[in-house]
């Protein structure tokens, strides 16, 4: 099948398109630390994904026509699949802001560097993930009549993500409201590096007390989002393995798309949120069919165009049964 990391044009447009946009966002609309009212974060979060879109549109003109449908349905089922289970990352990084009471003009300076080292580790575990897939296939063998090549780092994710998914559907949400984020390993990494002040300091990282340079809670709750983040890489980044495994561009530039509006859509979760209190059991079982698809995929491929469809269903009936059927705690937030 056509790789698309094989189209140096597509890569320039790519990186391009990513490096300009982050440079209007942090030099020009957010040079001034400030609190992002709803119509901002819906606009941003309407380009955000208008980019996303008219890029997949691109990928599916440049590419070759007997795969372009293909690529096309990779891209978007991909890029679903982690900007839903990006917005249970989303919920997190509410509790994390509360517990440490940043204050609200600096959500969105967090949010972006947070994002930046979200962006260098995805492309770390995507590349090298792609490269340990091609290395782990089993020899050719007969299963149930069929001559099948399985190959061991996916059936692994397959069972995890099922398990993963059975975890999230029981997950009791409390248990992070209740969770002691300074405990984090990621703040735990600021406190052994610096002498952490007690007082914000505006938008730094750093400030000077009593003549000695150290660093603003700040730092640490961006430690802590970096790190919440990599966990939550572990689940979401396998699932999207099995929309594309041997096209490393697509997993990457969907999973970046996403990533990139997550700020614009944070700033609307946080103020709708009891909106969304029966997505976790949309993501469960999102989670377990990815899951599923992995493992049997030697035997029976499900293609991209029926999982996108899939996916789309299940979000779509999770947020209208979360608005139709709230929990009691979305009641009493609403």
């Amino acid at each position: 099948m056509d790789n698309l990391i094989n189209h140096p044009g597509i890569i320039i447009g790519f990186s391009a398109i990513v490096l300009f946009m982050l440079l209007l966002d942090l030099g020009i609309f957010n040079k001034k630390s400030h609190v992002i009212s709803n119509q901002e974060a819906a606009i941003w979060s309407l380009v955000w994904i208008g980019i996303s879109m008219i890029f997949s549109i691109f990928i599916f003109i440049v590419t070759d026509e007997k795969y372009a449908l293909e690529k096309f349905s990779q891209y978007q089922a991909a890029y679903w699949i982690e900007k839903a289970l990006s917005v249970d990352n989303l919920f997190v990084f509410i509790l994390v802001f509360g517990y440490f009471n940043v204050p609200r003009e600096l959500h969105h300076k967090v949010l972006f560097w947070g994002i930046i080292g979200a962006l260098l580790m995805r492309a770390i575990f995507i590349f090298a993930g792609v490269g340990i897939i091609n290395l782990t296939f089993l020899p050719e063998m007969n299963l149930f009549g069929h001559y099948v090549k399985i190959n061991a780092v996916l059936t692994v994710f397959g069972f995890f993500l099922i398990y993963a998914g059975i975890k999230s559907w029981f997950a009791n949400d409390k248990d992070d409201q209740e969770k002691d984020f300074s405990k984090s390993p990621g703040a735990q990494v600021i406190h052994k590096l610096f002498k952490v002040s007690k007082e914000y300091n505006g938008g730094n990282f750093f400030t000077i007390e009593n003549g000695v340079k150290v660093a603003t809670p700040l730092l640490v709750v961006v430690a802590v989002i970096e790190f919440t983040d990599l966990i939550f890489a572990v689940d979401s980044i396998p699932a999207i393995f099995a929309i594309a495994p041997d096209d490393p561009f697509i997993l990457y530039t969907s999973n970046i798309f996403a990533i990139l509006g997550l700020r614009s859509l944070y700033f609307l979760l946080a103020n709708f949120i009891h909106m969304f209190s029966r997505l976790k059991y949309g993501l469960a079982v999102i989670l377990a069919f990815i899951g599923f698809k992995m493992i049997i995929a030697p035997i029976f491929h499900i293609s991209s165009p029926l999982s996108l469809s899939i996916v789309g269903g299940v979000l779509i009936l999770s947020v209208l049964a979360s608005i139709l059927f709230p929990t009691q705690d979305a009641k009493k937030m609403g």
